[in-house]
């Protein structure tokens, strides 16, 4: 019987090793493979729009340019979701007012509303009127031009996103649009003031947002946050900001997010959103007054008054996002479609509602799928936040597009979101550096520390700062380099 044993526990011995060698190469395909799950549903999320501009335009013989068309545009719907959307969400993440999957449901779900329920019914052909129509007499030229643009502006954006820069997905049609134009067209091709006033507002929209975020994160500080007794302050102040908030945003929408129902100008905005500000106002002083009762004096219970507001604001930043940048990004893909379907092309041409579908899914799918890298990076990784500061980032975004608006000034919405979180970082800084510097402070008060380590703490970080404003800067010449090289591969795969 022994000799019987020997063989056998050797055998199950062998057994178990070949059992666990099995199960641990198990667990390495899963490990391997669980970075193609994104991608994976992402591509099969654009084989299905092929699949739907298939069965929208039939089989003739110029579809197969429109679904390739509708492949790309849901490609760059994607990495809309994946990089435009974090700016909205970031702050109210990073602030702790919204959990990571909230913010994600909560996005794709007033991003979708937006595009669907007041999108814009029209969209630019050439974007942002940098191209001048006459110069693109061929509608085969325009059909790969508009294509080139599509593919390289996704491209760009789908590697700022790898590289963790948050970039103006507006930005990168315009680059794509102009460097396919000039490859077509040539340099005379280019409205070139159109181009001065876009590349200004690289400089205007960040400064003017952080410069907005920044105020009102000092008002907070000085009405609020210092003052002896802070609920009582917050019982008087913070409905006001509420107030100021949704009258902001009952005008941001109003002149941004309802084009397809109304068409409303800007004085009429400002009364509407006069109107239900006071109303906000007068709906919000008794349940601030009634939710503060029994809060401890101290900062930690003003940060919670703030936290439903900033939950508020980031959904219908969401949702404004949703009404006016999916048009901006499905604009050469709803070229293609009329210059395909018309044999022509105008300056301005309706859009499909299958493409805005295109559009509002592809979105949400990259949201979803490769959104938190960003929301992330822009509401925890360049400054610290709070319900607050968030606050102030969410209120700065609407302010300043209104502003513009006002002025005539093109502005970016990322580069307005993003330019508020830097200015509440740097307004800290400027703050905490001040205060350390006034001979009456106490170290109770501030605590004292070394100059060597007080450079090291920077309350912003500079290497994301660096390069998030290096991706801005090259976002335009990057895209139009790619669209260009793009344009040329196309005419000569097709000559």
């Amino acid at each position: 019987m022994a000799t019987d044993k020997g063989p056998q526990g050797s055998q199950w011995k062998t057994l178990d090793t070949d059992l666990n060698r099995i199960s641990q190469v198990e667990l390495a395909t899963t490990y391997v493979a669980r970075p193609l799950v994104g991608p994976g549903i992402a591509l099969a999320f654009m084989v299905l729009a092929g699949v739907i501009a298939a069965v929208f335009f039939g089989q003739t013989p110029t579809s197969f340019v429109v679904v390739a068309a509708a492949v790309f545009g849901a490609y760059m719907a994607v990495n809309i979701g994946a990089n435009d959307v974090a700016n909205n969400m970031g702050p109210a993440v990073g602030a702790n007012a919204l959990t990571m999957g909230g913010a994600i449901v909560i996005a794709a779900l007033c991003e979708s509303a937006g595009a669907l329920l007041a999108g814009g019914d029209v969209v630019s052909t050439i974007s942002k009127g940098i191209i001048d129509p006459a110069s693109i007499a061929d509608t085969q030229v325009f059909i790969w031009a508009m294509m080139a643009a599509l593919v390289s502006s996704a491209l760009w954006v789908n590697l700022a996103t790898w590289v963790g820069a948050p970039v103006s997905t507006t930005h990168s049609v315009v680059g794509g649009v102009m460097g396919a134009g000039i490859a077509a067209a040539g340099l005379t091709a280019v409205n070139w003031p159109s181009m001065g006033l876009i590349a200004a507002s690289w400089v205007i929209s960040p400064v003017l947002g952080g410069a907005v975020a920044a105020m009102f994160l000092a008002f907070i500080k000085a009405r609020i946050i210092y003052q002896d007794d802070k609920i009582a302050a917050a019982r008087r102040w913070v409905p006001v900001l509420v107030g100021v908030m949704a009258g902001v945003f009952a005008s941001y929408l109003a002149l941004k997010g309802l084009k397809r129902i109304i068409k409303i100008d800007l004085p009429t905005a400002l009364l509407i959103g006069v109107l239900l500000g006071a109303l906000a106002y007068a709906i919000s002083a008794p349940l601030v007054r009634r939710a503060s009762v029994g809060m401890e004096n101290r900062n930690k219970s003003v940060k919670i008054l703030f936290g439903l507001p900033l939950v508020l604001s980031a959904a219908l930043l969401s949702f404004a996002h949703g009404a006016n940048d999916v048009a901006n990004a499905v604009g050469p893909l709803a070229a293609i479609v009329h210059a395909t379907e018309f044999g022509g092309f105008e300056a301005k041409v309706s859009i499909p509602m299958w493409v805005m579908v295109i559009g509002a899914f592809g979105i949400s799918f990259g949201l979803f799928l490769f959104g938190p890298k960003l929301i992330r990076m822009v509401g925890s990784q360049i400054t610290k936040l709070n319900p607050m500061r968030a606050y102030c980032v969410a209120l700065s975004a609407a302010i300043t597009v209104i502003i513009a608006s006002w002025l005539g000034l093109p502005v970016s919405s990322t580069h307005i979101a993003v330019g508020g979180v830097f200015g509440v970082g740097f307004y800290r800084e400027w703050h905490m550096e001040r205060r350390l510097r006034r001979p009456g402070e106490t170290a109770g008060n501030v605590k004292r520390i070394a100059p060597e380590e007080r450079r090291r703490r920077k309350l912003v970080r500079r290497s994301h700062f660096m390069t998030i404003v290096a991706a801005w800067v090259i976002t335009v010449p990057a895209a139009a380099t790619m669209s260009a090289i793009v344009f040329y591969v196309l005419n000569a795969v097709v000559n």
